[in-house]
């Protein structure tokens, strides 16, 4: 989809010359781009397909195999957010498109869980399936348990999204509460030939994760987090297979928007760096390191990729770890005119907000002051987005087909230099 930034405050010079770092980026792991370079790559079979789609850039992915491999799409379900189909799917007939909801599931994941196994079942067993999943999956489609309700998955799902685990961990959790996670859905085929392309929002590319593995088995060493008591009770243990036998191929990961993050700033005329650890751990602590080291660096831009947490309080405001992560890095390199940082998601939403994200610099702060807004007590209440709103610094693309992670990219000027003399 069409990427546009919107915000109160003009992006011109260094802000302008960041956001098309991220924008380059995010053109780079496109969902109909990565679907489409790997089909026309290593899918010569003229056989025709019914294809699945599923997450938050299953409408995109879904665009690029239809490009790929015209009418050899003999049908095709795409499931994802509510509010993220693509009109450009509507005029295909062999194609029907699904809401469902995310980040919480509700009746309409299960639906979605239904109207996935009747597509599957109403296949001619001789009919390859090609599934295309992201990032979102595991809220969008499920399939419980017997004696097992929405209210358990929902009550399940709250307390996930606000205990600061990583993906992983509640990808596995999510998969005790389930018939089609941890490579379950695999037996739901009964024997069809499948193979799955992932565009990758998880640490270390592992397929068992991406969108909880509805085709991939879980590692046998992996053990559950601890978790109240209420929650424990209503898992199960299911029977996960050990080995599926389905092909999957990693497809676009944040790697990908990493590296073409840099050639991007190099390109732009600047030095830029990688090769930093993986961005993990807590949002605000993150933030706060990286303004400190970016107080510190040469002149410059550095990347980041990976995916912070945010423990949250009983009643969050706006925002999502990204703003959290940026207005508490804004803390850092407050009153410098020579630091600016974006730090933002590679899928056009950040936790209960429709932006991705936000771009800071030596100006945040006071603006939020200005504003009559407390910055530490936004980050206590977990309300950093209305804060970043009032301040003009929020980054909003809408949906943009593709989920890997965030992107933390931070630029040192030398205060002494112009605009046309980058570094």
């Amino acid at each position: 989809m069409e990427t546009h930034f919107a915000g109160s405050r003009q992006p011109d010079g260094y802000r302008a010359d960041l956001l098309t770092i991220y924008q380059a980026a995010l053109a780079r792991v496109a969902g109909d781009r990565a679907v489409f370079r790997w089909l026309k790559a290593n899918e010569p079979d003229p056989a025709s397909l019914a294809v699945v789609a599923i997450g938050k850039a299953a409408p995109a992915m879904m665009l690029g195999a239809c490009q790929a491999l015209g009418n050899r799409v003999a049908a095709g379900l795409v499931i994802t957010r509510k509010g993220n189909v693509d009109p450009r799917l509507a005029g295909n007939p062999a194609v029907v498109q699904v809401e469902s909801s995310h980040p919480v599931p509700d009746a309409s994941s299960l639906e979605a869980g239904e109207k996935l196994l009747r597509f599957i079942a109403g296949q001619p067993g001789n009919r390859p399936l090609l599934f295309l999943l992201s990032g979102g999956t595991s809220s969008l489609v499920e399939v419980l348990p017997e004696g097992r309700s929405l209210e358990d998955l929902q009550a399940l799902n709250r307390w996930l999204l606000s205990s600061g685990l990583d993906i992983c961990s509640m990808n596995l959790v999510r998969s005790r509460l389930s018939r089609i996670k941890g490579g379950q859905l695999g037996d739901f085929l009964e024997g069809r030939e499948a193979r799955v392309l992932l565009i990758s929002d998880v640490p270390g590319d592992d397929p068992a994760f991406v969108g909880s593995g509805l085709l991939y088995p879980l590692p046998g060493e992996a053990s559950l987090p601890p978790l109240p008591a209420s929650l424990s009770r209503i898992l199960v243990e299911p029977g996960f297979p050990q080995d599926t036998g389905i092909p999957h191929h990693i497809v676009a990961a944040n790697s990908d928007a990493v590296a073409t993050a840099v050639e991007t700033a190099r390109q732009l005329g600047y030095q830029a760096v990688a090769g930093f650890p993986f961005l993990e751990g807590n949002a605000a602590e993150q933030g706060r390191a990286f303004g400190r080291y970016m107080r510190q660096a040469q002149p410059g831009v550095y990347v980041m990729g990976g995916e912070t947490t945010v423990n949250l309080p009983p009643s969050p405001g706006r925002g999502g770890r990204n703003q959290h992560l940026a207005l508490a890095a804004a803390g850092e390199i407050r009153g410098r005119k020579d630091v600016l940082i974006l730090a933002a998601g590679t899928d056009g939403s950040d936790g209960n907000s429709n932006d991705a994200g936000a771009l800071v610099d030596g100006g945040t702060w006071q603006r939020a002051v200005d504003e009559e807004f407390d910055p530490l007590q936004a980050l206590t209440a977990a309300d950093s987005g209305s804060v970043l709103e009032a301040t003009g610094d929020l980054v909003h693309t809408g949906p943009t087909g593709t989920n890997v992670m965030d992107l933390l990219i931070g630029l040192r000027v030398p205060v002494s230099k112009e605009k046309s003399e980058k570094v």
